[in-house]
């Protein structure tokens, strides 16, 4: 493979909220009268962001699935290795699409030690911090950045509400700034970003954070540039099955 950087795709737009989205901070401490579990937020602003590695780790692991690979991944945890790609040298078809994943998303640390044939990641997203225009009509409104949702667990037997327990999320129709980059390194290399496209459309379909088989995390793609360019006709019309 002769790596060379020939160019670097732009994409970018907005997340709209379409139910509310808990990614936790990881709060380890108890609070009287506080949030059992709230979201992450930046440190200086404390305004609730989307962090990168939460998109990155979704689209790929959605991908994975598309592709038909995690049965393959054996104790890795579903995650697609270098084990993975070596172990499918018998199955063409199934390998490279494993190339593919390793090259859009990375190896995981226990690859990196054999080191990658296939170069450095490809796609790289962004930390999302809250749209700025959304944010001006939220102040004028007086509308939170976030809100608590009661929860509990049902005793079918009893027929009791027991645990209950505060959820902070960021509301429906809150609107993040979105912006991933990705490297074409080799020829042909604009395929595997239809690739991520297509992870994006998965994600749209399924969700985004914790506790999605509840509702949480359904997102949207609004406004998206390609390189400056308005791309929400070849977004719409993008098949994320097949």
């Amino acid at each position: 493979m002769n790596l060379k950087l020939h160019r670097i795709i732009k994409l970018e737009g907005k997340i709209v909220l379409k139910s509310g989205l808990h990614i936790g901070a990881g709060n380890e401490s108890m609070h009287i009268g506080g949030t059992d579990s709230p979201v992450i937020k930046h440190p200086h602003t404390f305004e609730p962001y989307i962090p990168g590695s939460s998109l990155k780790g979704k689209t790929r692991s959605l991908l994975e699935l598309e592709s038909g690979l995690v049965p393959h991944a054996g104790n890795d945890g579903g995650l697609v290795s270098l084990k993975t790609w070596k172990s499918l040298d018998s199955n063409k078809e199934l390998q490279k699409k494993a190339e593919g994943i390793l090259k859009i998303f990375g190896c995981s640390g226990s690859d990196a030690q054999e080191g990658s044939p296939f170069g450095p990641t490809r796609v790289s997203f962004a930390d999302c911090s809250l749209d700025n225009e959304w944010k001006k009509m939220a102040t004028e409104n007086g509308w939170g950045y976030t809100e608590e949702k009661s929860e509990n667990r049902i005793d079918r037997i009893k027929g009791v509400a027991e645990h209950p327990r505060q959820i902070e999320r960021v509301p429906t129709g809150t609107k993040f700034h979105f912006v991933l980059t990705f490297k074409i390194l080799d020829d042909g290399e604009e395929a595997l970003f239809e690739k991520v496209i297509k992870g994006l459309k998965l994600l749209e379909m399924d969700a985004l954070g914790g506790s999605g088989s509840r509702g949480y995390g359904r997102i949207k793609f609004e406004d998206l540039k390609l390189n400056g360019e308005d791309y929400k006709t070849k977004f719409e019309s993008t098949q994320a099955i097949g």
